[in-house]
């Protein structure tokens, strides 16, 4: 009636999925408790814990990467959480660091991952404005507007869909939040 080698084989194959998927999982979310780790530190402007922070989530990222490979880890949501916070905590300290978003080169990363890490990214980059805005550095809200901008004038050249199209949403609110910041200072000096 049944196969008793192919249930065997199912379930070895089955119990094997799950042992990797608990591994991906666990090292998964502690990529994503270090990446807002490194977005408290750059908030902070503690910029060598930040780096220091990125080094081990890379680590983190690629161990699995090797382990598993690409495709296997990308079928965990909770690799592509961890990932895309990753993503988000990089690109800010890009910014904060006067370089240019980019592509990682350490790690393989798919297009949505980018994409929902750099519309994540508009909300922390408002966040420093109003750090700067509370201490007193109103050229530096000028400056995270522009990125912020710059930024939107990219994402408009997607067609995004789904779960990307309310980051999307969440990151253009984050536009009109800074033109707010920005306009009240302007009308107060």
């Amino acid at each position: 009636m049944i196969n008793k080698k192919f249930i065997k084989k199912l379930k070895k194959e089955y119990d094997k999925k799950e042992s990797e998927r608990s591994w991906i999982i666990n090292l998964s979310g502690v990529a994503s408790r270090n990446s807002k780790r490194i977005i408290f530190s750059l908030h902070r402007g503690d910029v060598k814990e930040a780096k220091k922070k990125l080094a081990e989530t890379e680590k983190i990222l690629q161990k699995l990467e090797k382990k598993f490979g690409h495709k296997r880890i990308s079928e965990e949501g909770s690799y592509r959480a961890g990932a895309e916070e990753y993503v988000e905590a990089k690109m800010l300290y890009l910014i904060v660091t006067g370089k240019k978003i980019d592509k990682i080169n350490k790690i393989d990363l798919d297009p949505v991952i980018y994409l929902g890490g750099i519309c994540d990214l508009t909300g922390e980059l408002v966040r420093k404005a109003v750090n700067e805005a509370a201490s007193g550095n109103l050229g530096e809200v000028e400056k995270i507007k522009k990125t912020i901008n710059a930024i939107m004038s990219e994402l408009t050249e997607f067609d995004m869909i789904g779960y990307l199209r309310t980051k999307y949403d969440q990151a253009k609110h984050n536009l009109r939040k800074i033109e707010q910041i920005n306009y009240e200072i302007k009308i107060r000096d």
